[in-house]
C-alpha cells in the first residue's frame, strides 16, 4: 500500500466518519484549516515505531499550533493486531512522559479492529474508534482545553457517539464507503 493511498483513506475516514458523523465536534475546524498533519510510518517493528512516535511528538511540540494543531501517525506495517496495539499504548504514554511532554501532549488511539472492553467484536459502537489503519492521534492538551471550553458538555460526546452509531448501524457505516 502506498503512502498517498493510506493518507487518502485516512482523510476520507476523518471527513466521512469523524467529521461527517460528528464523532469529534472539534475535528472539523482543524481539518478545514489544514492543521492536521498526516504522517505514514514505514515502521515494521515496535522499536522503530517508538522512534518515529518520539520524532512526531517532538515535531508537534516544536511547531506552532496555528501550523499543526494535531498529528495522525498512521502505521499500517506494525501493530495490525488490536491486542498488540492496545498493549503498545502503555509504552506510547510512557514515551510522552519520558521525553517530558506529559501535560502538554497526549495520545488517542484508533485501530481497524478497535474494541471497547465489554463489547462484542461486531458491536457498532466500536466504530467510534475504528480507523482504516492503526493510528496514533497526537493531541495538544491546550487544544483539548480550548475545545472543552467551547463545548461545555464534552463528557456527553461519548454517549452521543454511541447513540449516533447505534442509529446508523453496520449497513449505514458501509454506505459511508468506509472499511467496516
Amino acid at each position: 500500500m502506498n503512502e498517498e493511498q493510506v493518507i487518502a483513506d485516512t482523510r476520507a475516514w476523518v471527513d466521512k466518519a469523524v467529521i461527517g458523523l460528528n464523532l469529534c465536534p472539534f475535528a472539523k475546524q482543524v481539518q478545514v484549516k489544514g492543521q492536521v498533519r498526516y504522517v505514514v510510518s514505514s515502521s515494521t517493528s515496535v522499536e522503530a515505531l517508538l522512534y518515529e512516535l518520539a520524532a512526531e511528538l517532538n515535531h508537534l511540540h516544536d511547531t506552532p499550533a496555528e501550523q499543526t494543531d494535531t498529528t495522525l501517525l498512521i502505521h499500517p506495517g506494525v501493530l495490525t493486531d488490536f491486542l498488540d496495539y492496545n498493549d503498545f499504548l502503555d509504552a506510547a504514554d510512557a514515551l510522552v512522559a519520558e521525553i517530558g511532554l506529559e501535560g502538554e501532549l497526549q495520545i488517542a488511539s484508533f485501530h481497524p479492529q478497535y474494541q471497547f472492553e465489554g463489547t462484542e467484536v461486531d458491536d457498532i459502537t466500536n466504530y467510534s474508534n475504528r480507523s482504516p489503519y492503526p493510528t496514533l492521534h497526537l493531541i495538544r492538551e491546550d487544544s483539548i482545553d480550548r475545545a472543552v471550553a467551547a463545548f461545555p458538555e464534552a463528557e456527553s460526546i461519548f454517549e452521543a457517539n454511541m447513540e449516533t452509531l447505534e442509529k446508523l448501524g453496520i449497513e449505514g457505516w458501509k454506505k459511508l464507503g468506509l472499511k467496516p
